[in-house]
């Protein structure tokens, strides 16, 4: 188990006539002066926000593209302190552990994320949050285990980084660095209707966002113009707090009355006073790479009723925090809420995506159109894809790892077909009907037939064929 409380001591020696100097050890307070968390690439650490160059707590090491990193502070059925750290990694997924056993991570959500640079957790309902840059979207699931992914926004998404949620009032704000670099909010719960600009005026490049909730002020960082602005939550009474003078802030946070950022060219984490920012104190330097940071404190996840905390809101997937207090229930991605507004269902009319990486869904029955990633193990190069409606079953080749697989549109019961005397499976055609799978295979230039659990395969075309591809079937007309 790693220390996360204060692990610096207080030595007080005293002279006794009889016994010459005797050292008093006593832990010290740290008074006032709050734990950083912060992700620095290659690690995630721990630091004393009110010493130079302390000694970091190394948390979790051995990573490879961390970038963002958040915390839900919470006590266990005992009442004891428990915390779970999140975070996310670039082309890999998002992870969380859980303290005591740091050493044991778990992969929250491990297909389609691409470039996760802004993560949040509901701290109330206990939901995950965040942005994906290549995606150019913004989603949420269940912490506990990633279930429940629900594409939030997408549309007149570009470049979005930093995401903060404010819980207490059910909006979620995040930066956005594209052609047209801004600062929005919108609902918690996905409602379209929420959704404003706060800030589009003297912004280029926005990294950093931060929600001061004693005083109901956002902070940003801009990396481009080199400053640290702050507005109300609504994006009204800018200010300036550090102008054209800093060299590279990502990331930002803020405790009482200081604030705290990490700087990509100094590798260091900065500190000031939010109201007078003259006198600047470097807190951590000589780093690898510090990427995100947020004051690790339990003063920063305020105690608030849980409205989804009585059978889920009486919802079947999400149950999620709303603007104006309150909640809506929502579903996954690729289902659609039914006239009870509680309820889940399947949608009748989808298109079927893949790609080399990954494969994908688009309802038809939802007004977004909203692509989303079906979640199956390793896909290393995808070519053709089709459907069972029947048993509601995707199925795919790849001619890397020469396989054809099949699995849940949820990315659950994912299994092989076929895995031998296949070279370079290409298209593949479900019939429906009469249960089989018919396929072509450019390195065998075959087109073959089975049962839809591989059985009783055979070929039934090899003659002048020249690498076939595609295949279609109508099963209907025979």
């Amino acid at each position: 188990m790693k220390e996360l409380g204060c692990p610096r001591m207080i030595y007080i020696f005293i002279y006794l006539l009889s016994y010459g100097y005797l050292a008093l050890i006593f832990p010290s307070f740290c008074l006032g002066s709050p734990k950083l968390l912060f992700s620095n690439r290659k690690d995630i650490q721990l630091t004393d926000s009110s010493l130079v160059n302390s000694n970091s707590t190394v948390l979790l090491a051995g990573l490879s593209e961390a970038a963002a990193v958040d915390f839900l502070y919470e006590k266990d059925k005992k009442g004891k302190d428990r915390t779970t750290f999140c975070w996310t990694e670039h082309y890999e997924g998002i992870f969380c552990a859980t303290s005591p056993n740091l050493d044991n991570p778990v992969k929250i959500v491990s297909n389609g994320v691409h470039t996760p640079d802004g993560l949040a957790i509901d701290w109330v309902t206990q939901k995950l949050y965040w942005v994906d840059a290549d995606l150019q979207h913004i989603e949420v699931c269940e912490l506990k285990d990633g279930s429940h992914r629900k594409v939030l926004y997408y549309d007149r998404v570009d470049q979005p980084r930093a995401l903060a949620l404010d819980p207490r009032t059910g909006y979620m704000y995040w930066t956005d660095w594209g052609e047209e670099a801004k600062i929005e909010r919108a609902g918690m719960n996905g409602d379209l209707s929420t959704r404003t600009t706060v800030i589009s005026e003297e912004i280029s490049w926005p990294n950093g966002l931060t929600i001061d909730y004693l005083e109901r002020k956002l902070y940003w960082v801009d990396a481009s113009l080199s400053y640290i602005h702050t507005a109300d939550i609504d994006g009204a009474n800018r200010g300036v707090v550090i102008n054209g003078s800093l060299a590279h802030p990502f990331a930002i946070t803020v405790y009482k009355d200081r604030l705290y950022w990490t700087d990509w060219k100094n590798k260091s984490i900065f500190s000031c006073n939010k109201s007078d920012c003259n006198v600047i104190t470097k807190v951590q330097g000589n780093l690898y790479a510090p990427m995100d940071i947020e004051v690790f404190t339990s003063e920063r996840q305020e105690e608030i009723a849980n409205p989804c905390a009585v059978n889920n809101g009486n919802c079947s997937h999400l149950c999620l925090l709303a603007p104006a207090g309150g909640l809506n229930c929502a579903c996954p991605t690729g289902t659609v809420l039914n006239a009870d507004n509680h309820t889940c269902a399947d949608v009748d009319e989808m298109i079927f995506l893949s790609r080399r990486f990954d494969l994908r869904m688009i309802s038809l029955d939802t007004p977004d159109f909203t692509d989303t990633i079906i979640a199956v193990g390793e896909v290393a190069h995808a070519i053709a894809i089709d459907f069972d409606p029947v048993e509601r079953y995707v199925y795919w080749t790849d001619d890397e790892i020469r396989l054809i697989q099949k699995a849940k549109l949820d990315g659950t019961d994912q299994s092989t077909i076929v895995s031998v005397e296949v070279m370079n499976p290409d298209g593949v055609a479900i019939d429906w009907i009469s249960r089989n799978i018919f396929w072509t295979d450019t390195g065998t230039n075959r087109i073959e037939v089975a049962r839809l659990d591989g059985s009783s395969r055979r070929v039934i075309i090899s003659d002048e064929l020249d690498e076939p591809r595609a295949i279609v079937v109508d099963p209907v007309n025979g």
